[in-house]
């Protein structure tokens, strides 16, 4: 049996697919589109799953769609702005405003006239966290802006084939307009960062300001009994509005919002902290409470506020939970993963196998062997044939794997920034070694280096630090797993090193595998022969603007334009010293050509380098 998974239609769009029960690929349209948080119907996502599983749309069982659309529009229609007195909708959003559209878009657009299921958005981000944690029992933690109505729920589950439909069960919810993912979102569209985006910015300014705004995001949100809390709706713009935030917010955090690419000032940093410590006080209150209600020694967590790895590395340090699994790709993307999940238990009566994500191992070692490169991949000789074919200066590393990795790390240990592209594509928002760059962690001056000259960012940002394994506890404070960088911690490292660590002390550490990543593990050990340090930066191969690289085509990209110093790309090694004069402009018109596809078709351009990346693409 294969079941499709589709989530679509508000940002993340991303499809993923379930064969006998096994999670066998995954990807987010992004990667393919090269549009940042694509929203749209997640068509070459669906072509690639397909292809990954060597089935054509006949074979496909059933699509499982991540929420229920009629329920949605009850919210849409509620919150909209003419319940302040607007007369009619704005035209442009009709078309969204319609519980069909998503029907009608996978029948005609993926051509599907099989079975179509729907469930509720929360259920899908609390199924994708727990039939992949590796669990067999676990309660059940989903933070996000907004489902169809709920903003939170708490649940429990366990893995018992026998029990019908109630392995999985949500007992309690948080209901729109009340929301901490609408809360923070508030935040961070008044700091002048993008909503649905621009959240991880707001966590990694916090450590440099002081909560002296903390009295004032508790008058923007208060705890109730049991997992309740309440917005003061005065201060939002969101429901009937125009804008996130409104006026009296101003008048709390004592200024007017500030306007993307303005200075960030102490207030700013101050009111970052704030409105951090605040969101991790009531998280660590609910998850106290649900651990009352579950009093398992397993959490399982999902929702775009399951990626704030500050709060999470809290969660995981001072609640009575043992063990916290938050699903790799939390937000809105991994949700095809729970749609998906859930319709192979109703149309199966058994849940799907853990693996990939939780791995072989259960218990305190869940995770540890799991991984989420579910996405498009391609061999080393299919990358050297393009690189032979387009005359750019590689090193073909082929059946010489200890080379390939001694001169990456002699490279790295010299202070060279190289673009790490290995296997398959990772699913979620984190580069795992797959598509990374990366850099020596005890360099001082590496950090300022890639924020401002390679990644293009604010300098404020953070980097993570990628650290084998077994070593991971020399260096921080880390008792567990971690292996898709999704808490933070502090450094305890002998070593120095100034450019993963951030300014409070922390970091948030993946830690490397040698069975689900042993290219890189070698690479890890490679670099530590030469420094003595297991550790290496690790921060996604793109660039400010960008989704993570996905092609092949999508790395040379970045080589160019991040100004790397070298790409290591399968078996093949690219040195940005020789590259032809003509590259640059090349790539920049591919990738200028509608839908990116067609390059060299109109634009005249009939060099080696041209006709092969319309060739390989």
């Amino acid at each position: 049996m294969h079941v499709i998974g589709l989530s679509a239609f508000y940002h993340e769009s991303a499809c993923c697919l379930l064969s006998d029960g096994e999670l066998v690929a995954a990807a987010a349209e992004e990667r393919f589109s090269r549009v940042k948080h694509d929203p749209r119907l997640p068509v070459e996502a669906f072509r690639f799953c397909l292809e990954a599983g060597g089935i054509g749309i006949d074979q496909v069982d059933a699509v499982a769609y991540y929420e229920e659309p009629v329920p949605k529009l009850a919210r849409q229609l509620w919150s909209r702005p003419w319940r302040s007195g607007a007369a009619v909708a704005d035209p442009r959003e009709l078309p969204w405003l319609d519980p069909g559209q998503p029907e009608r878009a996978i029948r005609e657009r993926l051509g599907f006239d099989g079975p179509l299921l729907t469930f509720p958005h929360h259920l899908s981000h609390a199924a994708s966290a727990f039939y992949f944690s590796g669990f067999p029992e676990a309660a059940l933690f989903t933070v996000d802006g907004v489902g169809e109505w709920a903003t939170t729920t708490y649940g429990r589950a366990r893995r018992d084939p026998t029990d019908g439909d109630r392995d999985l069960e949500l007992f309690e919810e948080v209901r729109f307009p009340h929301s901490l993912g609408l809360l923070y979102s508030t935040v961070t569209s008044y700091l002048g960062f993008r909503v649905n985006g621009g959240e991880y910015k707001v966590m990694g300014l916090a450590p440099y300001g002081e909560p002296r705004y903390a009295d004032a995001v508790r008058q923007l949100v208060s705890s109730g009994p049991g997992g309740s809390y309440t917005l003061d709706l005065r201060y939002f713009g969101f429901v009937g509005g125009s804008r996130m935030d409104s006026p009296a917010l101003w008048e709390l955090f004592e200024g007017p919002p500030r306007k993307p690419g303005e200075e960030l000032t102490r207030r700013h940093r101050d009111v970052a902290r704030s409105v951090q410590q605040v969101l991790e006080e009531i998280l660590l209150e609910k998850a106290r409470y649900l651990h009352d209600r579950v009093p398992s020694p397993n959490l399982a967590m999902a929702g775009g506020v399951a990626l704030n790895c500050v709060a999470v590395g809290r969660i995981a340090r001072e609640t009575p939970f043992e063990r916290v699994f938050v699903q790799p790709a939390a937000g809105d993307s991994g949700t095809c993963l729970g749609a998906a999940a859930l319709a192979w238990r109703q149309l199966t009566g058994r849940p799907p196998a853990p693996d990939p994500l939780a791995g072989p191992l259960a218990g305190p070692l869940a995770g540890a062997s799991g991984h989420v490169f579910l996405g498009p991949r391609w061999s080393g000789d299919e990358v050297a044939e393009v690189l032979a074919a387009t005359g750019l200066p590689a090193t073909d590393f082929r059946g010489r794997t200890d080379a390939l990795v001694e001169e990456a790390a002699r490279r790295l240990a010299a202070g060279q920034v190289i673009g790490w592209f290995q296997g398959a594509m990772e699913l979620g928002p984190r580069a795992l070694g797959a598509r990374s760059i990366l850099a020596n962690p005890l360099d001082p001056g590496m950090r300022d280096r890639l924020n401002r000259t390679i990644k293009r960012r604010e300098d404020f940002r953070p980097f993570a630090p990628a650290v084998l394994a077994e070593r991971a506890a020399e260096h921080f404070e880390l008792g567990h797993p971690s292996p898709f960088m999704l808490e933070t911690c502090r450094v305890s490292s002998p070593l120095e090193l100034p450019a993963v660590t951030h300014v409070d002390g922390s970091a948030r550490p993946q830690t490397v595998h040698r069975e689900s990543s042993p290219r890189f593990a070698r690479l890890l050990e490679a670099f530590e022969r030469r420094t003595g340090c297991p550790v290496l930066l690790n921060t996604s191969l793109n660039v400010r603007g960008e989704p993570i690289v996905c092609s092949p085509v999508d790395a040379l990209f970045t080589l160019t334009d991040a100004g790397l110093d070298a790409l290591v790309i399968e078996s093949s090694l690219v040195d940005r010293r020789g590259l032809p004069e003509e590259l640059p402009a090349t790539l920049e018109a591919w990738r200028s050509r509608p839908g990116g596809r067609r390059l060299g078709e109109a634009d005249g351009a009939t060099s080696a380098v041209s006709e092969t990346l319309y060739t390989f693409v």
